[in-house]
Formats: C-alpha cells, structure tokens, sequence
C-alpha cells in the first residue's frame, strides 16, 4: 500500500519504523528534516518529499501534525477523493479531519505510541478499525474506541503511564544504591513488571501477590494508605476535562 505522513516527528517516525520493510510504498514530509532524511537512509522503501508530494503519492495519509498548526499547513495543499486520512492528531475529531481534508474520506483517529516501532504496541482507533487493523496488526492491537467521550477517557487513563514509569524507576534507583550492578536492577524490575501484566489481568495479579505480610503487599498497602489510589483517581478524572 502506498502510505503517505505529513509530519515527521517522533510519534510519526515510530510509526514509520513500525511499518517499513513490511511492502508498503512510503512517503514521509520533509517537515522536521532530521526524522524524515534519517528514516530514508535507514530505510529503502521510505522517501522524504514535500508535503504536496507526499499526498500525490499516496492512497492512506497519515496527518502527524499539531492541531493548532494543522489547518494553516492543510489549507494550502489539495488532496483526492480516492485518499483516506488517518489522524494522529487528538484534539481534532474525524468531523475536523474530514473539513480539513477533503475531498478525501476521514477514516480514523488513531493514537499511537512509541513502541509501535518495535511492535507489540496497543493502538487506540476511532473510526474505521479495519483499515488500521488490516495496516498494523498482528504486529500490534487495535483497541476500537466507540466515539469521542470514549477516545478522551482512554487518552486521560493512558496518562498513567508516565507515573507507572516514574515509579518503577524510582524503585530501579533505590535498589541501585543497594546492588553492585544498577543498571541489571532497573532491567530486572522492568522486564518484571512488564512480563507480568502481560500475563496476567490487574485484579488477578493483585490477588496472586498478597500474601499476608508479603513484601508486595505490604508495600501496595503502605501505598494506598498514603493515598495512591485517591491522588490517582483525582489526577485522572482533572485531565479529563
């Protein structure tokens, strides 16, 4: 398939690293140049183009760009009504992308992340899921959202992941200061706690690790007493209005 991305910043570009070698045709914006002019060397079916250019060459156009900046780069540019547009961009809804774009068809917002590179990436769509099933996955999973009050509660929990990671790091660097090898500690508790919720839904995990007076237990229980459970409750519902 002949993909196009208008915008090439480090969202797109994961993307674009996602995607490449796997048969697509792929034009990248020369919008921020560092990305687009490394992914064409890196790659051999990825080209940098202007941005006209990248829609002319393109059936599905994916639009990495800001939604504040968005209709003053769209504007100037003429797309086809064959294309269909893929849009990264949240604060825009598909009625804004189809205004934006037309004539050609608004099929998705998509919310990717930074590890759609290497695969195994959940991808949050809403719209047309088929398209983007039938484009990233098996490597990945879609997750079909069913409108826009849906895409903003996912877009508001899926912020918990920079705390998840703070904490865990916080953990890699006390158990830095106790271990002869820092960074092996900060491998160990990451590959534990992401094989683990792999394998295993939160409430049955919980479960599993609470043991009466086990170190995860009390722990979790010294957590919540300070109040983790409330400030992350309080934290999500104030990021989603």
């Amino acid at each position: 398939m002949r993909l196009g991305f208008l915008g090439c910043g480090t969202i797109a570009s994961a993307v674009v690293r996602g995607l490449a070698g796997k048969g697509h045709q792929i034009t990248v914006s020369e919008r921020s140049k560092a990305h687009s002019a490394m992914l064409a060397k890196a790659f051999g079916d990825v080209t940098a183009a202007g941005n006209q250019a990248v829609i002319d060459a393109s059936d599905v156009i994916f639009l990495g760009l800001l939604a504040e900046t968005a209709e003053g780069i769209l504007k100037e540019l003429a797309f086809r009504e064959d294309q269909r547009v893929i849009s990264f961009m949240a604060g825009a809804d598909l009625c804004r992308v189809a205004e934006l774009t037309a004539p050609a068809e608004a099929a998705s917002v998509m919310i990717p992340f930074p590890g759609i590179a290497l695969g195994g990436s959940p991808v949050m769509v809403l719209g047309d899921t088929a398209l983007v099933g039938w484009i990233f996955e098996p490597d990945n999973r879609v997750f079909a959202l069913q409108d826009g009050a849906e895409l903003n509660a996912y877009l508001s929990a899926q912020a918990v992941l920079s705390p998840a990671v703070r904490l865990v790091g916080d953990a890699a660097e006390w158990l830095g200061n106790r271990v002869s090898d820092k960074a092996q500690g900060e491998a160990f508790l990451r590959m534990l706690v992401s094989t683990s919720l792999q394998a295993s839904g939160c409430a049955e995990l919980i479960d599993a690790l609470n043991t009466p007076e086990g170190y995860n237990q009390r722990l979790r229980l010294h957590m919540e007493k300070a109040g983790l459970r409330t400030s992350l409750a309080e934290g999500l519902s104030a990021i989603e209005h």
